[in-house]
């Protein structure tokens, strides 16, 4: 069992141009189903059709795929905004406390001096 066990950590994700990928993929297949409906005579007297509905198939699937990247593309750039957010008022709320340090500590110097 030792030798499935891996001995690394698994690398990030990658991320890239994901929803351009799969309209790509889309118009690639939907353009596939239309090259080859005009040969659709030639595919049912040989018995395979199914050449012909398997791309009207994945271009359909990739409607399927465009929809769900679409949201996950949103909800990433949701989140990191969200993210960002929560960074900047932490940063200004630190900022704040310091300010009201150096108030105190100052204020605090001038009632020892008088």
């Amino acid at each position: 069992m030792e030798k499935w066990t891996p001995k690394h950590e698994a690398p990030e994700p990658l991320e890239g141009p994901v929803v351009s990928t799969i309209v790509g993929g889309t118009v690639l297949w939907f353009v596939l189903f239309l090259a080859q409906l005009p040969f659709y005579g030639w595919f049912a007297d040989r018995g395979h059709t199914w050449w012909v509905w398997t791309p009207l198939a994945g271009a359909g699937l990739g409607l399927i795929g465009i929809w769900y990247v679409r949201g996950r593309d949103a909800a990433l750039k949701r989140h990191a905004a969200a993210q960002a957010e929560a960074e900047s008022r932490a940063e200004a709320a630190a900022e704040a406390r310091t300010d009201a340090q150096a108030e105190a500590r100052t204020s605090g110097v001038d009632r020892h001096t008088a």
